[in-house]
């Protein structure tokens, strides 16, 4: 075969992998128009580069065998307080408004969990109290501690709960730990990670990276735990934005200080980030833990009403978005939504502009600086629709605000390691927490509105004003979104 032969037989190829890839973006199922779109421009596009990048990052594929240990894990574990497979009528058993009770439904159609009463929570100040308070309640712990967290560091706030963990391991407690292995990549390497190991605390990698070169054949690397887990002798668990960390978080110290809202939970919400630690436990190891699940009984007494929502890949596509869109859509006269990273899908962005327009004092504060220069610009494309539809935006200077958060009408909320962009529907694995009481609410409100009276508002001639260049950036931005 001559050169141009040789050439010919290239451009097919190339052409036919085209085809390939573009064709299979098109048929993956579970996937938004918009995504699709941006593939089949990428392929298109960049034939090589673009084909190459949807190897690496076209799918929400994170392995199939851990997919089937998780959901085999899932089948074992008996869901606390769950008594049959029927959604359970929250208006009818706790007395809730008609407005709340659906919600809760949405919830444990995501992930079993029932609603559950008797819950009681206690806001930390901020993030160094919740750590102290986290290593009191390690030192108290009499018959297991179990955590999980996506980013902790060997910082002084790592450290003290690395020291915790020993002390408790020491004296005869089970200590489980888990620690994603790209998140706390340097925790794993350090020798704090040894010392947890050498004290006899179980340590496990999730989500383990493996060899760069097998990332295709066994699912997205940047499928990760996102998670942030501590659960303490089957009676208190921790809940909220943080991770295992000081504020100053010194890996990305320029946008410091993260700012996070944390909670102590009691109640029966414990044992279902029991079994949702659990479940990810199994997954990961070959312990059965279904004994520890069953030994204690769910109690309804005094509290409130709360229901743990857990989502990932491996459970159900899209179950993020639609908690937000839900709690969004129930929302008759405030909504006060915080999130360091606001990258929608079409859904979240109608939602808050439809709360917006049905006359909902709508409000949404992100970080005036942003670690991710993409979702900064991303986020600020979707400024004038909201602006236009009357929600009010607000932008935090004092740091990266990291705190995630949603609470209307004063009544309910959702608390978690969940961030309103398409990382965490699509691809982390995430734990929340979703409530009925006026108390709490009140208590995050005015969390919020503290980060509100700190934050510039952001006006509509401002956006308007915008230069075309810097507009061109965002909205460019803003179409990879669906890609990433």
């Amino acid at each position: 075969m001559d050169m141009n032969g040789w050439r010919l037989a290239g451009a097919a190829l190339s052409f036919a992998v085209q085809v390939v890839f573009i064709g299979r973006a098109l048929l993956r199922p579970h996937r938004q128009p918009a995504s699709r779109v941006a593939w089949v421009a990428i392929i298109a596009a960049l034939p090589v580069l673009g084909t190459l990048a949807y190897l690496a990052l076209g799918e929400t594929n994170m392995g199939k065998a851990l997919v089937a240990r998780i959901r085999a894990a899932r089948d074992l574990l008996p869901i606390p307080g769950k008594s049959s497979d029927a959604l359970i009528d929250a208006e009818g058993k706790y007395h809730l408004p008609p407005r709340q009770a659906p919600l809760f439904r949405v919830g444990q159609s995501v992930s079993g969990y029932p609603p559950e009463g008797g819950n009681r929570a206690t806001l930390l100040a901020d993030s160094d109290s919740a750590i102290d308070a986290m290593a009191r309640d390690i030192d108290s712990a009499t018959a297991h501690v179990h955590i999980c967290f996506y980013i902790w560091l060997a910082d002084t706030n790592g450290m003290k709960i690395v020291e915790a963990i020993c002390r408790a391991a020491a004296r005869g407690v089970t200590c489980r730990v888990m620690a994603d292995d790209l998140g706390s990549r340097r925790l794993i390497r350090h020798a704090a990670w040894r010392r947890m190991e050498e004290a006899g605390a179980h340590l496990v990698r999730a989500m383990p990276l493996g060899n760069i070169l097998t990332w295709p054949l066994h699912g997205r690397m940047d499928m990760r735990n996102h998670r942030k887990i501590v659960v303490i002798d089957n009676r208190v668990t921790y809940c909220g934005s943080q991770n295992c960390a000081d504020p100053a978080f010194r890996i990305k110290a320029r946008f410091a200080p993260w700012v996070d809202i944390m909670t102590r939970f009691e109640g029966p919400v414990v044992m279902q980030n029991q079994h949702l630690f659990a479940t990810n436990w199994m997954a990961h190891t070959d312990e059965d833990l279904r004994a520890i699940l069953a030994a204690t009984p769910v109690c309804e007494e005094g509290g409130f009403v709360a229901q743990v929502i857990g989502t990932s890949a491996a459970v159900r596509y899209a179950a993020m978005p639609e908690v937000f869109v839900s709690l969004m859509n129930a929302a008759a006269n405030e909504l006060t939504v915080t999130t360091p990273y606001y990258v929608p899908d079409e859904p979240i962005q109608a939602a808050l502009c439809a709360a917006a327009r049905r006359g909902v004092k709508t409000t949404l504060t992100v970080p005036a600086r942003n670690d991710s220069w993409i979702v900064a610009g991303a986020s600020r494309s979707y400024y004038e629709e909201l602006l236009d539809a009357g929600v009010r935006i607000y932008e935090y200077p004092h740091g990266l605000l990291h705190t995630k958060a949603l609470v209307f009408d004063g009544e309910m909320g959702l608390i978690g390691s969940a961030n309103l962009d398409r990382r965490s529907f699509d691809l982390n694995f995430e734990n929340n927490i979703l409530f009925a009481d006026r108390d709490f609410a009140h208590r995050i409100r005015e969390r919020q509105e503290r980060y509100i009276a700190a934050s510039v508002e952001i006006m509509p001639e401002e956006v308007r004003a915008w230069p075309w260049y810097r507009r061109l950036w965002n909205n460019a931005l803003a179409m990879i979104g669906p890609v990433l």
